[in-house]
């Protein structure tokens, strides 16, 4: 069945502050020193926890997400910062033109954390949000490869067997969507997993795009425990063992997370 944090935003607002504060924010300044002043964005912002050790430091942040409801509860859960300035959240389309007008070449930092596996179309949508970055801005991605265990996000579904079944979302297309409706999942769970499936992104794919685009990576680490795992499930974090992280394709079916800041070459 669904975890804790996957039926109550409370919780996953929590643990995505632990999270960030104890392993992303540390990740992110080995490649960026980042700086009361520096303004940070997060696409995919969800309730906005990711941003908080941001706003700790001192620094501006915006989160934006196609999700009006999980918008209005980033709001409720960092009134303090919102009512400040400190703090923007914004139920918004980075596509608009009224968006890209705003924000053009404002960011010192973007962050997209298990969110580019949801977008359609990324090798056109890795190189427009570029141009949100102030000269020397960075870009961080944190995502699961899709051939990874539960790369589908299979984990949310409602059956307690399809919740924690491994590389089943790895068959075709429509036996995948006929289990999950044999399960009696609801249709928007359908729907969700529907749409990752179509969207699946692997380490090469990520990382090829990245070099297509003249970026370069500044850090990188894969993990075989994802650090977020700590606060779901007590495990440790685990970093992939170098030899196997060494094996194209391989490596995403072991690699439970993906994590990279790119800039400019």
């Amino acid at each position: 069945m669904a975890l804790a944090q996957h039926l109550s935003y409370t919780v996953r607002h929590q643990q995505q502050v632990d999270n960030a504060r104890e392993y992303l924010l540390p990740f992110i300044h080995q490649a960026i020193e980042l700086n009361a002043g520096h303004t940070v964005m997060e696409i995919g912002c969800g309730e906005g926890g990711v941003l908080i050790p941001f706003m700790e430091q001192g620094m501006a942040v915006v989160g934006v997400d196609l999700n009006e409801h999980r918008i209005k509860q980033a709001i409720a859960l960092n009134q303090a910062q919102v009512k400040s300035g400190q703090a923007t959240f914004l139920y918004q389309n980075v596509y608009e033109e009224s968006f890209r007008v705003a924000h053009q070449g404002a960011y010192d930092l973007i962050l997209l954390k298990d969110t580019i596996e949801h977008i359609p179309d990324q090798e056109k949508f890795i190189p427009y949000i570029r141009q949100f970055l102030k000269p020397g801005g960075k870009l961080f991605f944190g995502f699961p490869p899709w051939r990874m265990p539960f790369g589908g996000h299979q984990q949310i579904c409602r059956s307690r067997i399809l919740s924690v079944l491994p590389w089943y979302h790895l068959l075709p297309r429509p036996v995948y969507k006929a289990i999950l409706k044999a399960a009696g999942e609801p249709q928007l769970v359908v729907d969700e997993l529907m749409d990752i499936q179509s969207t699946q992104i692997s380490i090469n794919r990520f990382e090829r795009i990245i070099r297509e685009n003249q970026l370069q990576v500044l850090a990188k680490t894969l993990f075989l425990f994802n650090p977020i795992y700590r606060y779901k499930f007590g495990w440790k974090p685990r970093v992939q063992a170098k030899w196997l992280a060494s094996l194209p394709w391989v490596r995403d079916f072991f690699t439970t997370a993906g994590w990279y800041v790119v800039g400019e070459s």
